[in-house]
């Protein structure tokens, strides 16, 4: 049984689609509900619809608990639910900034840890949290939205370690451009005049144009990685996030061997050994 956040369009509804679609059940769940009504005419005996916004932590209690009582279990939870702050970080006011995270950080963090117990009472489980390139690589005007989904792969990072044992898997989703009304969707922000703040580029630009990727075949990958006997950590989906994640690597590792003696020369005994050869060096006779 899976419970799928933000199903009321993109990668959310065809995920959903695509798990019905195969015969299993799904709590399908949206701020507006009225637009996946039809998944219930479709499969009254799969499918389950429920109004969800993340930020409502009482609601994200009782939604979750209605989900687990009606099916018995949640076997796959899929933080979908998210939305993008457009805006260089001198542009944002600080109530865009924390709706930003109360959405993306904060409403994932309170549905995982809702949904949690009842894996742990299974003994199994699978959570797909859904990044993104820019939660891999930064990205002019985007500084809000990166760093919510910063914040999503530490997240992600760290409780796939502490779920191991309990047999709980966890995957990131890094999906770059695909054909949803993300961009679209994009909140508005005021502009301020700063001259020298540099516009979108690469993998997470905003043209509306160039949005290559298939949400259709996206949620066939992510059923794929659920499927499979040993689950990826992080699943990259479509050419632009695999190009850019690969050019952050690549600088990653290009600075680290740049600085590798700085870096490596910081260690207490070091100082201490050196500072002891300086010492001795001083008692040397002068010539």
């Amino acid at each position: 049984m899976w419970f799928i956040t933000g199903s009321s369009g993109g990668l959310g509804r065809a995920l959903a689609e695509a798990v019905l679609a195969r015969g299993e059940r799904a709590a399908v769940t949206a701020r507006t509900p009225e637009r996946i009504r039809d998944l219930i005419e479709r499969y009254p005996s799969q499918a389950l619809v429920l109004e969800l916004n993340v930020i409502n932590r009482e609601q994200v209690r009782q939604v979750v608990a209605q989900a687990a009582d009606s099916f018995g279990r949640i076997d796959v939870l899929v933080n979908n639910a998210a939305y993008g702050q457009l805006g260089a970080i001198e542009e944002l006011d600080d109530a865009q900034i924390r709706r930003q995270f109360e959405t993306n950080v904060f409403g994932l963090f309170d549905v995982t840890r809702a949904v949690l117990p009842v894996m742990r009472r299974a003994r199994r489980g699978h959570i797909i949290n859904v990044s993104s390139v820019g939660g891999f690589a930064g990205q002019a005007r985007l500084g809000a939205y990166n760093s919510s989904k910063f914040a999503v792969e530490g997240f992600s990072e760290a409780l796939a370690q502490e779920l191991a044992p309990a047999g709980i898997r966890v995957t990131i989703v890094e999906p770059g451009r695909f054909t949803t009304d993300w961009t679209g969707r994009l909140p508005a922000v005021v502009p301020t005049d700063i001259a020298d703040s540099a516009p979108p580029t690469g993998a997470t630009g905003h043209d509306r144009r160039y949005q290559p990727g298939d949400p259709a075949r996206a949620a066939d990958a992510i059923i794929a990685a659920v499927d499979a006997d040993v689950s990826p950590l992080r699943l990259v989906l479509g050419a632009d996030s695999l190009a850019g994640i690969r050019a952050k690597l690549a600088a990653v590792a290009a600075e680290l061997s740049a600085w590798e003696s700085i870096s490596a020369g910081t260690a207490i005994q070091e100082r201490v050994e050196a500072e002891a050869l300086a010492g001795r060096l001083a008692k040397q006779p002068q010539h």
